[in-house]
């Protein structure tokens, strides 16, 4: 999704009071965005707390301040920064973490973001926004950008089927059509589940829901979904992200609140942060049970 990161903030770069910070990451891939910003591209250097501070004290002078580096660099390292500076003042700095999720594999735990929107929106104000498909990053600069919130942009890389079509942006969005059971996967692992639940017949296919844009007090579930849920009675959620703090424990405490019943509800998340083995995110995803084999299995299983 750099690329085309890179692509929606030159384009955005005509507004004059656009600035973009970096934690000295970037390289290959934002120079175009440095050569249209001239002075306006900073590199922070590997000091992130600063980094949020001087991004805080330019959003508070009215310029559009936007962050980038690493995710658990992002939003761990310098967290009392954007709880203090940022989200206890409302200011609308736009923080974009690179490698959501397993994204970095084979980094180790370190550079692990599986409790990065759990955290974020625990904080006030706050809004995440998890793009789905590659395609997805012009929108969603352009939602984030305009927003008067500090917002939270997890970025991946999009995994839809070769040849996919993918939809027009949208916080929500139906990728699959069938008779079989609800699932709702937040952000690319959608796109991973496509291939599989398409070869299966009308009869048990899944309705395939994405999501993009959290929490859901600010982005509520369609009434189609909603219909499709109460006919089925069975829903899985997947996310790679801890249980705790996320999107399914939300989603669930939503339906208890509001007294949608559901008969059947299958979370599927991050398991942990070490495994016994390093890999890369296609393996540790498998080893969490969120790659697309383990999802059909559960679904066969429930």
């Amino acid at each position: 999704m750099r690329r085309q990161l890179c692509d929606a903030l030159v384009a955005r770069a005509a507004k004059p009071d656009l600035v973009f910070l970096t934690g000295d990451l970037g390289f290959m891939a934002l120079e175009a965005l440095q050569a249209t910003l001239g002075p306006r591209f900073i590199n922070a250097g590997v000091a992130e707390q600063n980094m949020v501070s001087v991004a805080a004290g330019l959003a508070r002078q009215g310029l559009e301040a936007w962050i980038y580096s690493i995710a658990p660099f992002c939003y761990a390292r310098p967290f009392e920064q954007i709880r203090n500076d940022i989200c206890f003042h409302n200011l609308p700095v736009k923080l974009i973490g690179n490698g959501g999720g397993y994204g970095y594999g084979v980094m180790g735990p370190t550079h692990h973001a599986i409790e990065d929107y759990g955290v974020m929106l625990a904080l006030p104000h706050m809004r995440a926004y998890v793009p789905v498909f590659d395609e997805d990053m012009a929108a969603v600069i352009e939602r984030a950008g305009d927003s008067q919130n500090p917002t939270y942009i997890r970025m991946g890389r999009g995994e839809p089927p070769a040849g996919y079509a993918v939809p027009a942006y949208a916080p929500w969005r139906q990728l699959t059509l069938g008779e079989g059971p609800v699932v709702i996967a937040v952000g690319p692992l959608a796109g991973t589940y496509i291939e599989d639940f398409n070869r299966l017949p009308a009869s048990r296919r899944p309705k395939l829901w994405a999501v993009t844009e959290l929490p859901l007090e600010h982005n509520p579930l369609p009434a189609q979904l909603l219909s499709q849920i109460s006919r089925s009675g069975v829903l899985h959620v997947g996310e790679e992200h801890v249980r705790r703090g996320s999107f399914g424990a939300e989603l669930a405490l939503h339906f208890l609140e509001s007294g949608t019943a559901i008969k059947h509800f299958y979370h599927h998340h991050a398991r942990a942060h070490h495994f016994e083995r390093y890999g890369s995110q296609g393996f540790l995803r498998k080893s969490s049970a969120l790659d697309p084999a383990s999802m059909m299995a559960a679904l066969q299983n429930h």
